[in-house]
């Protein structure tokens, strides 16, 4: 009879659940292609053991990181007692080959089965402690489907205890796979409940609990295929099939612009959804809705609409709804012969497209009668768009998202993908960053001032900086190529740390030279907001003139030129060595070309530039320099390193109007001004402008003592190289 019973259950769950596992993979496979997924696959094996098996990203987040941890390989543990289960049906004294009746077995099972219960606990109080009905935007878990969760969460408690239940029943009826061992000490405890009941009663708990069970997960199964639970099985797919960057560095797709506009109607960017790769797909359907992106969003902590975690949850919800159309007219097209079904309309298939979220900007519920085919990808909540212009203009590109995602969802390119389709198709994109792209165009540089200003910061300084001519080639006694930036040529608080950093350079005997009033910028204002076109012709006229001088070796202050050409012009032809100024300037302080001598007594806290940091993990260049200033108190701010807050400037934010929520840059200062610090130092001409503009606003409301500084790395280092201010004589003695 349990058999029978058994075998129904099973049949009946596995048809269910591979009918939607088929559909899922019809459906992601329906996506654009996505190359280069498998490259490298020795280094994507040991990120699969480490991610996967090591659980290294979740483990970030130490008290919820262990929870799943013990979870996890619980369930991997516990799969023994499953294939045990199973084999319990057809022989009573069942147990796994060669193996199965060690009472290490028995111990692993009941310790990996109440590590899970503690698991389970702790997820428990972590979802009743952030509550969204309580802490509503605070909560990481604002706008998930926690109903669901705690579905999930209780038929995982009920696969635990009845499987101690029906091991327990085993204990006194001699089934046990195990046998009567202590060892299996959980199910021995249990089984004293049973104790004074006779075999044949034990038997029949035994059955009705092994049948429970495996009913239980069963049901546990077909349910985690319709639910944000799917990451069981899509998450180990979605971390070893991510792009292997070094850090976040170069966006992921650098689409061929010259082919495409010889096409007839050029598409670039995501303007729908099956525009999308299916990596892209993937990433939508894995999310596990934790949260730990949003709890990390500059732009969501600051009361902005963009969530990360509801844009994916958002595409995922309109993907799954307009599948029916995506899959008939792929199979139409792959000669099946089906018909597009007709559109179907938006209220019925996408009931959870705002996630139970007030309407304030992301995850819009089309109108009724809307088709699903018909809807905007981008678009007001008057027409209907699956994703707010508000939303997707709110992103600095931080990366913060990418870092703590646990299952390696790529949030910034498939933002920037739609940002490329409104700026390159549509043409609708916020209109201060028209001013900036026209700059780009016409002068080369973001503010639009004339090329010819690029060499006044040199002016005054006591040695003479050697500037390329056109078409001169860089002399071999010539070590480094500076690449200066825009903004260390033109912007006055930038220019000073150009000037610290080329007098620092000059000290440390390093040759070096800059290109001038032929150097523009590399772009990256541009792809960042999207324009992906314009960013390819100014790439590409800088690799022509780059490799003209024959240079090898390139210094950048600015992280964001560092990354463009150290990471993403490689892809247009573009192979250099580039080294970020603090990695240079630490390296010369290692070896003593640099040694720091005069106190600089002031207490210092350290902003990490996002496209320093996330982008490249370089972290540890700038604090060392820091600890090698005599008289420097470091002191670290809670949102530092992989964690940093950005200071509001990236995704070509810098020339955009802040015009929802708090300013960006003032939380950050705020958080920096709660150490008390007389320098906030950075590394980034962007974040001086920005922390600088927060700690004005700061002293100008009484908020911030009037002797706060914004220094970049280099200017205090170069503090301590200058001689101590000579003591003033002490007054002479009158003559008795």
């Amino acid at each position: 009879m349990r058999i029978a019973i058994g075998g129904a259950i099973t049949l009946i769950a596995l048809a269910v659940a591979g009918r939607r596992v088929f559909w899922l993979f019809r459906l992601i496979r329906s996506g654009q292609p996505a190359e280069g997924r498998l490259d490298d696959l020795p280094r994507r094996i040991w990120t699969e053991i480490s991610e996967v098996g090591g659980q290294r990203k979740l483990l970030k987040w130490s008290v919820p990181g262990l929870a799943h941890f013990f979870t996890f390989w619980g369930f991997t543990i516990l799969l023994l007692t499953v294939i045990e289960a199973y084999g319990g049906l057809f022989d009573d004294d069942f147990h796994i080959p060669l193996f199965g009746h060690w009472a290490a077995i028995g111990f692993l099972e009941d310790f990996f089965s109440v590590a899970v219960l503690a698991g389970l606990a702790a997820f428990t109080v972590i979802r009743v402690r952030n509550a969204p009905s309580r802490l509503e935007r605070k909560s990481r878990f604002y706008g998930s489907h926690t109903g669901p969760a705690w579905v999930i969460l209780g038929l995982i408690t009920a696969v635990i205890v009845t499987l101690l239940v029906y091991r327990g029943a085993q204990w006194n009826t001699g089934n046990l796979p195990q046998g009567q061992t202590k060892w299996a000490f959980a199910s021995y405890v249990v089984s004293r409940i049973f104790s004074g009941l006779s075999h044949d009663a034990n038997e029949n708990i035994e059955t009705a609990f092994l049948l429970l069970n495996i009913a239980v997960i069963m049901g546990f199964s077909v349910l985690v295929v319709y639910s944000k639970h799917l990451h069981i099985g899509l998450a180990p797919l979605n971390v070893v099939l991510k792009r292997e960057p070094v850090a976040l560095g170069p966006l992921a797709t650098t689409p061929d612009i010259e082919k495409l506009m010889e096409e007839e109607e050029p598409i670039v960017g995501v303007g729908k959804i099956e525009d999308f790769s299916w990596k892209a797909m993937l990433d939508f359907s894995t999310c596990t809705e934790c949260g730990r992106c949003q709890s990390q969003c500059p732009a969501w902590n600051t009361g902005k609409p963009l969530s990360p975690k509801l844009i994916i949850m958002d595409l995922r919800d309109h993907l799954f709804a307009k599948a029916p159309y995506l899959l008939a007219t792929k199979g139409a097209g792959e000669g099946e012969g089906a018909e597009a079904p007709k559109a179907v309309t938006g209220v019925e298939e996408d009931a959870h497209a705002h996630h139970g979220v007030p309407e304030s900007g992301f995850g819009r519920v089309p109108q009724p009668g809307q088709p699903q085919v018909d809807r905007p990808l981008v678009g007001t909540a008057e027409e209907g768009g699956v994703i707010d212009p508000d939303v997707l203009w709110s992103c600095t590109n931080c990366g913060a998202c990418v870092e703590q995602c646990p299952v390696d969802i790529e949030h910034v390119d498939h933002i920037v993908d739609m940002r490329r389709y409104q700026v390159m198709i549509e043409s609708a994109f916020p209109s201060e960053a028209g001013v900036m792209l026209r700059n780009l165009e016409n002068n080369g540089n973001p503010w639009g001032v004339s090329p010819r200003t690029r060499t006044e910061w040199t002016e005054g300084l006591p040695f003479e900086v050697r500037i390329l001519d056109d078409g001169e080639r860089i002399p071999d006694d010539v070590e480094y190529l500076y690449w200066v930036g825009c903004a260390g040529a033109i912007e006055d608080r930038a220019k000073k740390v150009a000037r610290s950093f080329a007098e620092l350079l000059h000290t440390a005997g390093v040759s070096f030279a800059i290109l001038g009033t032929n150097e523009s910028c590399t772009g990256d204002p541009a792809r960042r907001l999207g324009n992906e076109y314009l960013y390819q012709e100014i790439a590409k006229a800088n690799i022509e003139l780059l490799n003209e001088t024959g240079v090898k070796k390139i210094v950048a202050t600015c992280p964001h030129c560092f990354n463009s050409l150290a990471r993403e012009y490689s892809s247009l032809g573009g192979q250099y060595e580039v080294i970020h100024h603090t990695q240079l300037l630490g390296k010369l302080v290692e070896e003593r070309k640099l040694v720091p001598v005069t106190p600089v007594e002031s207490s210092v806290t350290y902003h990490d530039p996002c496209f320093l940091g996330r982008h490249n993990k370089v972290y540890t260049p700038p604090r060392e320099i820091l600890e090698a200033i005599p008289g420097i108190r470091g002191q670290e701010m809670h949102r530092c390193k992989d964690r940093g807050f950005c200071c509001g400037a990236g995704g070509a934010r810098m020339w955009m109007e802040e015009k929802i929520g708090k300013r960006v840059n003032v939380d950050r200062m705020e958080e920096a001004l709660g150490l008390d610090p007389d320098v906030v130092s950075t590394a980034c001409p962007f974040c001086i402008v920005m922390l600088t503009d927060a700690v004005t606003e700061k002293k100008l409301a009484g908020e911030a003592k009037e002797s706060v500084e914004v220094l970049d790395v280099s200017q205090l280092l170069a503090r301590s190289l200058a001689p101590a201010a000579p003591a003033e004589p002490a007054p002479a003695e009158p003559v008795a």
